[in-house]
């Protein structure tokens, strides 16, 4: 920080770079890395069109949720204010519990490992129980103590994850496994609703709800206590993470795009990685891997942590050190039942959450052209409700519960058979709240 006035300090652009650089690092978890490079291997010459795709969904969503979580002040109970307390608190426990200890952040630690450590000394329970021990022990180190994330994420750690990924990406343009491939008959047909439906799976817009209190309470710590300011260089954070996560996924692109060679028969983005990197760089590149996966995952971990702990320490009235000290032991508790267990439960969950979360950021970004808040916003939250629980029951395997009616939607195949009834209801209410609520509701008091 340089200049100071008497109630607030401001950022140089050293400052505003190094929260930026942290930003960019909450979001790039192990599913950013791995998802791009297998959408890229599928669409083989429609590459460009499926990373389009993608682009929107994977950036423009999670950036669109940090601006609408810093023009509130960087909490989701301020976003879900409009639902009334009690659903405000619910929904906002439940996002916070699925994105920490429950699901999120144990599978940080399962991945990493297996992507990370497996390769080099095999898989076993004894193995994963060491390394994440390891893991969290760190995970705790750096989200014991909120107030410096900035200086050992951004300044400290995310500079050598910029390095380690500029050489993967580098790599990818100027040294290319072979020649762009052909694409799946899918990605010949659509190849950028293929890559949007990629970028949706990644559900970084549930993260940025998490990580807009990580930003919003980090420039706090350094002082910058105007509420301007504070949503100003949250949205400038969110912009250097945007740009930041372009270049990674384009890069990624292109790298599976022109991997058929080598990779024709990898089931997901890590194989395809792994046989990329030994194929350029030899046993190196298994070890450059290693450190991609590994502090993507880490400083994912550490803001859901941190995340989780603000929220719930203000919530439950309990001392934040506690709180934090709590999940960490939880997570590491739960990622040793495995990656497979944990992706089985957690699917069905952040599926139907997942949806909630769009709605909510896009009602919040409208929210100036509402009369009554309340009506628009609880409405149109239900009904997104209802369709969610059922994406999130047809991915759980449950079909049969579902009426056929939920089947025949557009995109309930992709889990998004929720957008078009939300869309309606959403217009719906919008005319009624034009038209026939003659003033603002106080949800405040519901």
């Amino acid at each position: 920080m340089n200049t100071t006035t008497a109630t607030s300090s401001r950022f140089s652009g050293r400052d505003v770079f190094a929260l930026g650089f942290m930003t960019f690092a909450l979001f790039l978890g192990a599913g950013n890395i791995i998802f791009p490079a297998e959408s890229g291997l599928a669409a083989g010459y429609t590459v460009w069109q499926a990373a389009l795709g993608f682009l929107i969904t994977g950036v423009g969503l999670p950036l669109l949720t940090v601006v609408a979580l810093a023009r509130v002040g960087g909490g989701i109970t301020a976003l879900t204010q409009p639902l009334g307390k009690v659903a405000s608190v619910v929904l906002a426990v439940a996002v916070y519990l699925a994105i920490g200890p429950f699901f999120a952040t144990p599978r940080t630690a399962v991945v990493s490992y297996e992507i990370g450590v497996v390769p080099f000394f095999g898989n076993s329970n004894s193995g994963l129980l060491i390394y994440s021990t390891v893991y969290f022990a760190l995970v705790l180190y750096l989200a014991i103590t909120p107030n410096k994330i900035i200086d050992r994420i951004g300044t400290l750690i995310t500079p050598i994850l910029l390095l380690a990924l500029t050489v993967l990406g580098g790599a990818a343009f100027f040294k290319p496994a072979g020649s762009v491939g052909q694409a799946l008959a899918i990605y010949q047909q659509e190849a950028f609703l293929q890559g949007f439906l990629h970028g949706y799976l990644t559900m970084d817009a549930l993260g940025a709800l998490a990580f807009g209190v990580v930003i919003a309470s980090a420039l706090r710590s350094k002082g910058v206590q105007s509420e301007r300011l504070v949503t100003r260089y949250s949205i400038y954070a969110g912009l250097i993470a945007a740009i930041g996560l372009s270049a990674v996924y384009l890069s990624l692109f292109y790298l599976g795009a022109t991997s058929q060679g080598i990779a024709s028969e990898a089931q997901n983005g890590g194989q395809i990685l792994a046989l990329y990197v030994q194929h350029v760089f030899g046993p190196i590149g298994n070890l450059l891997l290693a450190v991609v996966i590994a502090l993507a995952c880490l400083t994912t971990a550490v803001g859901l942590l941190v995340a989780c702990g603000e929220f719930f320490s203000e919530l439950l009235k309990v001392a934040y050190k506690y709180v934090v000290i709590f999940f960490v032991v939880f997570s590491w508790l739960v990622s040793n039942q495995g990656l497979e267990q944990l992706i089985k439960i957690s699917i069905p969950v952040l599926t139907g959450l997942y949806p909630l979360a769009i709605v909510l950021v896009v009602l919040s970004l409208l929210d100036r052209y509402w009369r009554s808040s309340a009506l628009v916003f609880r409405g149109t939250m239900l009904v997104t409700l209802i369709f969610g629980v059922v994406d999130g029951l047809v991915v759980a395997g449950f079909s049969a519960w579902v009426p056929e009616m939920f089947n025949r939607l557009p995109l309930a195949e992709q889990q998004m058979g929720w957008l078009l009834p939300a869309s309606i209801v959403l217009l719906l209410l919008a005319c009624v709240d034009r038209y026939l609520a003659p003033t603002q509701i106080d949800y405040t008091k519901t």
